[in-house]
């Protein structure tokens, strides 16, 4: 099994559509790129922290593959988006990548440059892809939020 973490706006949105796809046995969402230690919501919502909302997941490489997750995660949100995703505004929604290792850095680098190789506009992805920042997971009520309120999809 192997470990990712991308943060796309909201966690509960991101975590329902990861947990979806095959080869994704395990979603947490949590914090993390911040300075500030055990960080709770109430704090990451003051946009102070440092943290982003990400979600940390588990994967089955012989069912999906790094690429597919990348794949993904640029596919569930507006990564030109500085600091925001639709009504959420702060750096705590950033679009982030946290690479647990080097293949993982260099695959997300070259998805980004793929990606803006492609684009026909000015506007650029913003994704920041960090290496290997300390992950602290959410408060239990927000682990898979959207399905303990009964909600199956939602816009990111």
């Amino acid at each position: 099994m192997k470990e990712a973490i991308f943060g796309a706006g909201c966690f509960w949105g991101v975590e329902y559509k990861f947990s979806q796809l095959a080869g994704v046995v395990e979603t947490k969402v949590g914090y993390a790129a911040g300075e500030t230690e055990n960080p709770n919501y109430k704090e990451v919502c003051t946009d102070t922290t440092g943290h982003a909302e990400v979600v940390w997941l588990k994967y089955d490489e012989s069912q999906i593959s790094y690429e597919e997750l990348l794949f993904a995660f640029f596919n569930m949100h507006d990564a030109t988006q500085l600091n925001r995703q639709g009504p959420d505004v702060g750096s705590q929604y950033r679009s982030i990548i946290i690479a647990t290792d080097e293949d993982q850095k260099e695959a997300a680098l070259n998805k980004i440059n793929e990606i803006n190789d492609q684009k026909v506009d000015d506007q650029k992805v913003v994704t920041v892809v960090n290496n290997n920042c300390k992950f602290f997971e959410a408060e239990e009520y927000h682990q898979k939020y959207l399905e303990k309120k009964g909600i199956s999809s939602c816009k990111i």
